[in-house]
């Protein structure tokens, strides 16, 4: 399964898909308006063969990793803007594909996702079920836990805490040891 981020992720998701031979494959993709990141700005969309990469970084070692799949890592490259700005160092993964991320080197997967960096969030509109492996014990995953609910969009996302703001308050309390 394969849930890009944006148009430049489909695309590359494609290219994965068609060099695949008799492996099945499940394109994801959202009904919802997703901008389309700057890859001026952020990491090429060539990183999702990989299944996961680092889709922003700040200088030095990060303070907190934000992991997010989909249309949710536009949320997480909000808020590591937002982090940006107060200071706090952090560090967007996009992943697309555990089951490709799954199979790379141990190398490669510590060097998108360093165990030393324990304050970690991850962000998934849909269940919470699975994140654990990637944001670890003490992590915090902001997702659902019960069966949808029923409003306009933009209302039940700032509810359910879909928004870069709780992305910030979720990632500063990480930091802090409350996560």
């Amino acid at each position: 399964m394969i849930r890009p981020a944006d148009a430049n992720e489909v695309a590359e998701a494609w290219r994965v898909i068609m060099a695949k031979k008799n492996e099945p494959t499940a394109l994801v993709l959202t009904r919802q308006k997703v901008p389309v990141l700057d890859r001026g700005k952020y990491a090429p969309a060539s990183g999702l063969a990989k299944g996961g990469y680092v889709i922003a970084d700040s200088d030095g070692e990060p303070e907190v990793i934000l992991i997010a799949t989909g249309s949710e890592v536009h949320l997480a490259v909000e808020a590591h803007e937002m982090l940006l700005i107060e200071g706090i160092r952090s560090r967007v993964i996009s992943l697309p594909s555990w089951h490709l991320f799954d199979r790379q080197t141990e190398e490669y997967r510590e060097s998108v996702l360093p165990a030393a960096v324990t304050s970690r969030v991850a962000i998934e509109q849909a269940s919470t079920m699975g994140w654990e492996r990637y944001v670890g014990e003490n992590g915090t995953t902001i997702g659902m836990t019960t069966f949808g609910a029923s409003g306009p969009f933009k209302d039940l996302a700032k509810f359910f805490g879909f928004t870069p703001d709780a992305v910030v308050e979720a990632a500063k309390d990480q930091i802090a040891g409350q996560g």
